[in-house]
């Protein structure tokens, strides 16, 4: 069985119509799940009640949860700046996105099942800060969850921005090895996922993040993923697994400057299921989280449900839906497979020297820590 986490309530999530998080890229992705007839026997859709104040302390502080609950603005706690203003509601409508990740990290442990939750990912949210978009960092609830049930968490963030607020919550504990594959921190926002941020103390090379050149697409990103990943599934031997799936490393993406294509996600996507399948007995959570042209967003988490479900992608969209999305959006959905980016010689000359430099550095940095731990 896979849960499906989606209810209308996620639009209340909402900054305002010029904020680049719309929520109705969660009504479009639903809806096109559906048309699809991906919403089955298979696939079980789940409206969770919000988080409850005791859950929220597993990450948060109580001077923050608080805060939100008031709902006025306190830059302190990260609250009412341009990227996370306040709203009326705020406090409940981040309490349901970070209560459809606990209810599906509990439903995982029970079951051993999996479950998408197209409204979670907010990984930057800190335990007493918001950052960019994010009130509550529901994965970091979500893996604080399947503590209580496994010895071995793993967390991979594939979003086109550094999953910090997730390293930091968990900077110390090495019962969770986090994973975040992301454009480098000297080009994008946060500014964080550096090569030596490794972890401290019994979390040490337990924090391992990938930064990715300016304009690094597809095969550059398979490269390091097939480099890196399967050799940390190996080492960490996860009970469990958190995916982060942002589609930000899209090229069309304004918030980026990736060159990702759809075939070259969900070709990681597809990895990330099979090394779950083989490490984690399938005991998969995935996230939405980051992307911003609507246009890519839906067709993207569909094709995420789709391979998580075992079936090929869909070779075109649904006639009716298509048509929905026209009048809503005003332009044309985009469809797999979606275009290759060619870049210049002295740029793509660029992207592997940098890429390469940064994948020899993380081999010699793994091969210690594989020592170390090892021992």
């Amino acid at each position: 069985m896979i849960y499906l986490y989606y209810s209308e309530r996620f639009q209340a999530y909402n900054f305002g119509p010029e904020h680049p998080f719309n929520p109705a890229r969660l009504m479009l992705t639903y809806k096109l799940m559906d048309e699809s007839g991906l919403i089955d026997g298979t696939v079980r859709r789940v409206e969770a009640p919000p988080a409850i104040e005791a859950d929220l302390q597993r990450v948060h502080t109580l001077e923050y949860i608080a805060a939100v609950q008031a709902e006025e603005p306190e830059l302190a706690f990260g609250l009412g700046s341009d990227d996370t203003p306040v709203f009326p509601g705020i406090y409940e409508a981040s309490r349901l996105l970070a209560g459809s990740s606990i209810d599906a990290a509990r439903r995982i442990a029970a079951e051993g099942c999996s479950a998408f939750n197209l409204g979670g990912g907010l990984h930057h949210a800190m335990p007493s800060r918001a950052s960019g978009f994010c009130v509550f960092d529901d994965p970091a609830l979500a893996i604080s969850v399947l503590k209580d049930h496994f010895e071995r968490v793993l967390y991979i963030d594939i979003d086109g921005h550094h999953g910090d607020g997730v390293q930091q919550i968990f900077y110390e504990d090495p019962d969770v090895l986090t994973v975040s594959m992301h454009e480098s921190g000297l080009y994008l926002f946060p500014g964080t996922g550096f090569i030596d941020e490794l972890g401290a103390g019994p979390g040490l090379g337990h924090s391992i993040n990938i930064p990715m050149p300016m304009y690094a697409g597809d095969e550059e990103y398979c490269r390091a993923f097939e480099e890196i990943v399967p050799p940390l599934f190996e080492w960490f031997e996860p009970q469990a697994v958190v995916a982060q799936l942002g589609v930000d490393t899209h090229y069309t993406d304004p918030l980026t400057t990736l060159n990702m294509t759809l075939s070259g996600y969900t070709y990681l996507v597809q990895r990330i299921i099979d090394l779950t399948a083989r490490h984690a007995g399938g005991r998969l959570l995935a996230l939405g989280g980051g992307g911003y042209n609507m246009e890519v967003v839906p067709v993207a988490w569909t094709a995420v449900l789709s391979l998580m479900r075992g079936e090929r992608l869909p070779e075109y969209l649904p006639p009716y839906w298509v048509e929905f999305f026209m009048n809503l959006v005003g332009r044309e959905p985009l469809t797999l497979p979606d275009i290759d980016i060619k870049i210049g010689a002295e740029t793509k000359k660029r992207i592997t020297a940098e890429l390469d430099r940064t994948l020899k550095e993380l081999k010699e940095r793994e091969n210690g820590i594989y020592k170390v731990y090892k021992v």
